[in-house]
């Protein structure tokens, strides 16, 4: 009696990735990608075997959900902006416009505080072209600040027009303090959160002043406005 010939692999019927499963993994893998950054404070010193180990797959698993290791670190820090965005996206019912838009900078700098390393990699890493991370910038944090800067203007904090050149001053204020606060923490800065609301504050109300007074005001000119104040 002549024996079957075994099964034809190719026709076998695959077995298929349950529903999900792929997103779940990619999850994995990017959670594990921040705290590797996050212990070793350096992109470089994360490699896709040591993602591999923590996540308990395969290198290869990893080249599935990411071309290369820079692909993998632009979307760790594109997550964690995303992150940011939610949290600078809420509304507070009765909110003055200047109030959320210091609380909104001061939120961008305590996020900064609880992620360093990874808010290092993100704004401190030179770049010469628009990647994922700046336009998840653009998208949600940059947006969010964006739009509370034209609220400002609607409300007479700031003159009307094109938000950005405000938006920009307020951001590297913003990163300064936030900058600062990570590399030099042990300055007496006081309580991190009145320091970086305080500047945020500065900020925001120096270029509401800057702006009355007029682009070609000079500090003799806003020295001779606040002299002409009442005594407070």
């Amino acid at each position: 009696m002549t024996a079957a010939p075994p099964p034809n692999p190719s026709s076998s019927p695959r077995r298929r990735a349950r529903r999900g499963s792929g997103d779940q993994l990619r999850g994995k893998i990017l959670a594990a990608a921040k705290n590797l950054l996050a212990e070793t404070g350096r992109a470089d010193a994360m490699s896709i075997r040591a993602v591999a180990d923590l996540v308990g797959v395969t290198p290869p698993s990893i080249y599935l959900h990411f071309a290369d290791k820079d692909a993998l670190v632009q979307a760790v820090v594109a997550d964690l902006f995303g992150e940011l965005g939610e949290r600078l996206g809420g509304d507070i019912p009765g909110e003055a416009p200047l109030d959320k838009l210091c609380r909104q900078g001061t939120a961008y700098i305590m996020f900064a505080l609880e992620a360093p390393e990874h808010y290092r990699l993100a704004t401190m890493s030179a770049s010469t072209e628009i990647g994922k991370v700046d336009l998840v910038l653009q998208t949600t944090a940059y947006e969010h600040f964006h739009r509370t800067v034209s609220e400002c203007m609607d409300a007479g904090i700031f003159a009307k027009g094109d938000p950005t050149p405000v938006v920009l001053d307020l951001w590297a204020a913003g990163h300064g303090i936030a900058s600062l606060l990570i590399a030099k923490p042990f300055l007496p800065w006081g309580d991190v959160t009145e320091a970086a609301d305080r500047v945020m504050r500065a900020t925001a109300m120096g270029l509401s002043i800057s702006e009355y007074l007029g682009a070609d005001a000079t500090p003799a000119d806003f020295v001779a406005w606040r002299a002409s104040l009442p005594p407070r």
